[in-house]
């Protein structure tokens, strides 16, 4: 029975999640030529060949397809064993606070990642608007918070920027009445930019809801009373963009903005910073970034 290298397998994760050697060996802090060795190590190994090298663009064969879920599956069953049976033991409780259009799909992959590493913390997950995170943060009340803002605070680390757009109903037309009927929760960020947006243009435009409630919210735009305004790609199954042609003015974008704090639990608050980083950034191959997500739940 011969075995699969770990080192290899978890290169030709690299590789296929980031598109080509380079990449991946400055991930990996490897050289290109100690990846590129890996690889071909790999192929004899199975006697395939993983890669379809015709082209400019590296991309993966059947062969490779194929192994890549299996690659991805041992690495990460690897790792879990390696930190749990080595680390040292980690116990107490940390807090993360997310705004709730981003918590899909990004943060239950997080959680689960964080989870595995250490097993004997107890994550506090706080979902709730930017304004509400951002103070019980300066509280001292979360470890870590993740925001959507277009000016951040200095101390800020922006892990990704995101367009805003205009949702409704599918197939809707609220968004060519006038005045526009606006829905939005009195505390979403997203508000004063949006009217001001709509003032900018001149266009007419009424509170359609008073409410603190995104359900209540998604229930009045997904009958098409009204419109609203979202990260593009986080609006839910029930509402879908407005394709306005320029009828509506363009909301500009959003940044989703990391904060963290040591409130005792330095070491572990450092290592749920960097999943949260490499989730973000497209580093960890096994997280679906936000940018590559069509339909999410917010």
């Amino acid at each position: 029975m011969r075995n699969l290298d770990m080192t290899a397998l978890r290169s030709f994760v690299a590789v296929a999640d980031h598109g080509g050697v380079t990449r991946a060996a400055g991930l990996l802090n490897f050289t290109q030529s100690a990846v590129s060795m890996q690889l071909k190590r790999l192929e004899e190994t199975l006697d395939v060949a993983l890669f379809d090298r015709t082209n400019r663009r590296i991309a993966l064969t059947p062969s490779g397809e194929q192994l890549l879920g299996y690659a991805r599956r041992i690495v990460e069953l690897n790792d879990e064993a390696m930190s749990r049976l080595t680390s040292r033991v980690f116990e107490g409780e940390v807090t993360i606070g997310v705004p709730h259009d981003i918590v899909y799909p990004v943060i239950p992959r997080v959680l689960q990642r964080f989870n595995a590493e250490f097993p004997r913390m107890k994550v506090h997950l706080v979902s709730s608007y930017t304004s509400g995170l951002k103070a019980d943060f300066g509280r001292g009340e979360i470890d870590v918070i993740l925001t959507t803002e277009s000016n951040p605070d200095p101390e800020a680390e922006v892990l990704d920027e995101r367009p805003l757009c205009w949702i409704g109903a599918p197939s809707g037309n609220a968004w060519r009445q006038r005045p526009i009927r606006y829905a939005s929760a009195k505390t979403c960020i997203f508000r004063a930019g949006a009217i001001r947006a709509l003032e900018a243009a001149g266009i007419d435009w009424e509170s359609a809801v008073e409410t603190q409630q995104d359900r209540t919210v998604e229930a009045t735009i997904s009958a098409d009373l009204a419109i609203g305004a979202m990260i593009e790609g986080t609006e839910p199954l029930q509402l879908e963009r407005i394709h306005h042609n320029g009828d509506l003015p363009e909301l500009g974008s959003q940044k989703i903005c990391l904060y963290h704090q040591d409130r005792g639990a330095g070491e572990v608050v450092e290592r749920l910073t960097e999943i949260l980083r490499n989730a973000y950034t497209g580093i960890d191959g096994n997280i679906l970034p936000l940018t590559d997500s069509r339909r999410l739940r917010g």
